[in-house]
């Protein structure tokens, strides 16, 4: 014979109280918390979906279901839930397996592509964050920020119109400014020219690229173009890519009058007793580390010469307006030089 107890009761009664509270406390409850992760992991498939389309659209692509679930890496039940959201929203169409943005989806692809780019050109301008993080770091914040947030990052960058790698970021109105050039792959050999675009995707090229230590906004000389190489000089040094990773560069060409001196050179390659004329920082030094080279006094017209060697040379001290000024070579590859 089961017996009624009191205290038994009313803590059963607590317990149950607290488990419904934990479960469906507005805004905080389990129950919330589990539907708004939920809902916000449609949104950002949604907008990957968008953002993918856009790429493939401006690339002259096609892009089928089976495609882009590999390429999203989410399960296909789900995939066709959001595709199925996506049509019924007018945001795209999808015509025997191709599916095709409307008018509304690439406006919306436009915005996550804006803040995307803004977020890379804020993580380079503000932040000691590497190269090879912004992408990663932009692609979680492209899903959070909202319109007015994105437009105070927009007036507080300066409205830039590219990120970066050289890529336009469209402004609050869906205009996009060009990419001036062609493919460093396509360019014939004597070419002059100045890289306006390094792509960052494919990764396994992009870090390539940066293991190369090109930099966007130099001038360059195509020395030779062939099947198996292209060998172009940039800023006193000579460089060698396979023409796979040259496609992901872009040159726009110098007309003569617009060739600047053939003879810049980085100050790294400075030597021991050589003198030189500072000519400028490269564009690839960006935010406070580009404001403290010049506070340092590395100006365009300043005389510079290395003042003393560490033992292993890397860091130098350089002799710049009477103060002696230790970089790292890697600081040193960003300012630009002509020797005497």
């Amino acid at each position: 014979m089961i017996t009624y107890n009191p205290l038994i009761a009313l803590f059963l009664f607590a317990a149950i109280t607290l488990l419904l509270f934990l479960l469906f406390r507005p805004t905080k409850g389990w129950f919330w918390l589990i539907k708004s992760s939920q809902n916000n992991n449609e949104k950002t498939v949604i907008e990957d979906v968008l953002k993918q389309l856009y790429h493939n659209e401006m690339s002259g692509g096609e892009l089928n279901v089976n495609s882009l679930a590999g390429i999203l890496k989410v399960r296909d039940s789900f995939l066709l839930e959001v595709l199925q959201e996506m049509t019924h929203n007018e945001l795209l169409t999808i015509e025997r397996d191709v599916l095709k943005l409307t008018n509304e989806g690439r406006d919306y692809a436009l915005r996550i592509v804006r803040v995307h780019r803004l977020w890379e050109k804020y993580l380079a301008e503000k932040t000691g964050y590497k190269k090879e993080e912004w992408h990663d770091r932009a692609e979680l914040m492209e899903h959070k920020l909202n319109l007015e947030e994105t437009n105070l990052l927009a007036n507080q960058l300066g409205n830039p119109l590219y990120d970066p790698h050289g890529d336009p970021i469209p402004s609050k109105t869906g205009r996009i400014a060009t990419v001036e050039g062609i493919p460093l792959s396509n360019l014939p050999i004597n070419t002059v020219g100045r890289i306006t675009h390094i792509e960052d995707e494919p990764e396994i090229i992009y870090k390539q690229i940066l293991a190369e230590k090109i930099h966007i906004g130099s001038q360059i000389r195509v020395v030779e173009n062939n099947k198996e190489r292209i060998v172009f000089y940039a800023e006193g040094e000579e460089f060698k890519l396979a023409p796979v990773v040259a496609a992901n560069l872009t040159v726009a060409v110098l007309e003569k009058e617009a060739v600047k001196e053939d003879n810049m050179v980085r100050l790294s390659n400075l030597k021991l007793n050589e003198e030189a004329e500072v000519l400028g920082i490269s564009k690839e030094c960006r935010g406070e580390n580009r404001r403290r080279l010049l506070d340092l006094g590395f100006v365009k017209g300043a005389d510079i010469s290395i003042d003393m060697l560490s033992p292993l040379k890397n860091p130098k001290a350089y002799l710049i307006k009477g103060t002696s000024i230790a970089l790292r070579d890697d600081q040193a590859s960003k300012i630009l030089i002509q020797k005497h």
